[in-house]
């Protein structure tokens, strides 16, 4: 098999059906794949692909260039040494666990394997997300209580309609954040204005807004990942209100959610504060990554 590495093009909405039906064939069940991400962080990371019979190979140009996991249907290549990509020195990120055996088989010590907990993606139970029952969710529950006391709030599916007031919400969170300081913000904040303003161009996207005195202090924004799982991509609360983010999660799931076995609430990268948030939660399980060397 030979196959050429040429035809790398930027992530766009032209080839967006051909990637999710590639996307459909796969295994692969990692947030970073769904196309609402890849369409999110396509200038940051500078974002390109490349079709080729069965899979979509993925690379990003910056920071620094290295490659993300193939998309589609693994089980079905019989030549993975054929694609250019696999060539010696190549180096990939955010690669699936379930991909990382499979390479691990075909190549042996070819290969070089390290686990990337930062780049875990954490799964719940979305009964679980929808009650806060138990002891284990104590607190939450309890925060929630209090915002529900405490307000006078409104709750709604988000709609075409309310893009508008949730980028406005987002501008006013990255003021409270100083977003201008965090790369990382200014980034995320980019993505997320990137893919409410393709609101309507976007299948699946979906969402909650919480509004108090007519005013937006939460949203949530996510998208289908697979039949059982619905990704967050984005969820933001204002920070004076108490209660504000537990709140947006619990109303949202209660919504969207409850129509998934699994929430994936994508992962922590490293951040002490977001990982000790995300294990709040209890998750149930992780969507494990790892990082690939080629030799």
């Amino acid at each position: 098999m030979n196959h050429a590495k040429n035809g790398y093009t930027p992530v766009s909405f032209e080839d967006m059906p051909r990637y999710l039906e590639v996307l459909g064939k796969s295994r692969c069940r990692a947030s970073d794949y769904s196309f609402a991400n890849l369409w999110g962080w396509s200038t940051y990371y500078s974002l390109e692909w490349r079709f080729d019979g069965l899979l979509c190979w993925i690379r990003q140009k910056r920071p620094l260039e290295c490659n993300w996991a193939p998309v589609g249907p693994w089980d079905e290549v019989e030549d993975w040494g054929g694609y250019p990509e696999m060539a010696a020195g190549a180096r990939f990120i955010r690669v699936p666990g379930r991909l990382c055996e499979t390479w691990a088989e075909v190549f042996g010590d070819r290969i070089v394997v390290g686990e990337d907990r930062d780049q875990w993606d954490y799964i719940y139970l979305s009964a679980e997300l929808c009650s806060l029952s138990g002891n284990r969710f104590h607190k939450k529950k309890n925060l929630l209580r209090q915002f529900m006391k405490t307000y006078a709030y409104e709750y709604k599916s988000l709609s075409g309609e309310d893009v508008e007031a949730v980028l406005d919400m987002q501008t006013e969170w990255c003021r409270w954040r100083d977003c201008e300081s965090s790369e990382a913000l200014l980034a995320e904040n980019d993505a997320v204005a990137r893919v409410l303003v393709a609101w309507n161009r976007i299948p699946g996207l979906c969402g909650g807004i919480i509004r108090i005195d007519s005013i937006p202090v939460a949203y949530t924004l996510a998208e289908p990942l697979s039949e059982d799982t619905l990704v967050i991509h984005f969820e933001k609360a204002a920070n004076d209100i108490k209660g504000g983010y537990q709140a947006i999660n619990y109303l949202f799931c209660n919504d969207a959610g409850k129509n998934f076995t699994y929430i994936n609430r994508e992962q922590d990268l490293g951040d002490e504060g977001l990982r000790r948030a995300k294990m709040s939660y209890n998750p149930a399980d992780f969507t494990r990554k790892c990082s690939v060397s080629v030799l």
